[in-house]
């Protein structure tokens, strides 16, 4: 049962960054009040004047603790990037996850739902995986994700609401990073590599679902939402299937180009060691693999039901990055909402 929240006021942590902006308009939509918490600039100027937008870092107790002042509800995005030092990402997903679970709780804030990912399961050796599986992440990221959500059970016991939700890797509208390859590579009529054989099952995520999912989270009753979920597709491919269909939609005859996993593997390695290449380990050691979670706890106690397939997911961001594409043209970063710089693998142009 949902709760009466027209007239609730909600904070989201990160709300300039890709999941951010999309929960932020999703809300607005809803009729919420919406203020946005982040250290990077809000560039969204669709939704600019109707929210309120703070610019701080989760790692300030002081700044959150004015920005909480008044919150009904917490939305948990911000993160540091897998990209990112060591250092700050621990700082960020540790330290920050237990200053922004402290002011809001402090604060008088109902609930805190906090997003963190299935890296933290590593790589597995079974699939579908369930919230109860063991928890291995892979690299910094994944584990400073295993510690984040060891706070959010810490204030659960003590009797706080703070759903957890574990999406896979999720596209849509402002997603860039390292699903703009696939997408430059699409538009420029190239063929695509893939690692591996290429039959791996692996589910993907559309925002629009996982905003979904926090809206339920943050309004059925308590009792139902104070647990963690696997949030993903309900229908999803192969890799080379999902990925194929964005290569047709370009409209080129392109085919995806299937790699011997262990020498690809092996030559990613290197690159990322010498800062030659964006792809990081938890990319290029499971993109070969089956990955894929069990949604039955979402959909049964959140009433969770996804729109969108991996196929439709990725098209809605091919189309929206086809038609905006000249803004972020000869731009790159770390973020999701930037384009990641290709290094070396942009020679690989010349092959495919």
């Amino acid at each position: 049962m949902k709760r009466d929240l027209e007239k609730k006021i909600c904070l989201i942590t990160g709300g300039a960054g890709f999941l951010g902006i999309n929960l932020i308009r999703h809300l607005l939509k809803k009729g919420w009040s919406v203020t946005s918490f982040d250290k990077a600039e809000f560039k969204f100027t669709d939704v600019a004047d109707s929210i309120t937008i703070i610019r701080g870092d989760i790692r300030d107790r002081d700044q959150l603790r004015k920005a909480m002042s008044g919150m009904d509800l917490v939305v948990h995005t911000a993160a540091a990037l897998p990209l990112d030092k060591k250092a700050d990402i621990l700082s960020t997903e540790v330290e920050g996850t237990r200053n922004v679970l402290s002011t809001a709780f402090d604060a008088g804030v109902e609930r805190v739902v906090h997003i963190s990912s299935t890296a933290v399961y590593g790589i597995p050796d079974h699939h579908p995986l369930v919230e109860e599986d063991r928890l291995q992440g892979v690299g910094s990221y994944g584990e400073a994700k295993i510690l984040a959500e060891n706070i959010c059970r810490e204030y659960r016991d003590a009797g706080h609401c703070v759903p957890v939700l574990r999406p896979k890797s999720f596209v849509g509208p402002e997603r860039l990073g390292v699903f703009a390859l696939l997408y430059e590579w699409a538009l420029e009529g190239r063929n695509f590599p893939l690692l591996g054989r290429g039959n791996n099952k692996y589910q993907l995520l559309d925002v629009e679902d996982l905003c979904d999912a926090i809206y339920l989270a943050l309004t059925v009753d308590a009792e139902l939402a104070n647990e963690t979920f696997n949030i993903g597709a309900n229908k999803y491919e192969s890799l080379s299937t999902d990925f194929q269909a964005v290569l047709d939609h370009a409209g080129y005859g392109k085919h995806i180009r299937k790699l011997p996993a262990g020498p690809a593997v092996a030559v990613l390695k290197l690159l990322e060691k010498l800062g030659l290449s964006p792809l990081y380990k938890w990319i290029y050691e499971t993109a070969d693999k089956e990955s894929f979670v069990s949604i039955e706890k979402a959909k049964t106690r959140l009433g969770f039901d996804p729109k969108y397939s991996n196929e439709e997911a990725l098209l809605r961001n091919f189309d929206w990055y086809r038609e905006n594409e000249s803004r972020f043209r000869n731009t790159s970063g770390t973020s999701h909402t930037v384009p990641w710089s290709q290094g070396a693998l942009r020679l690989a142009k010349l092959f495919f």
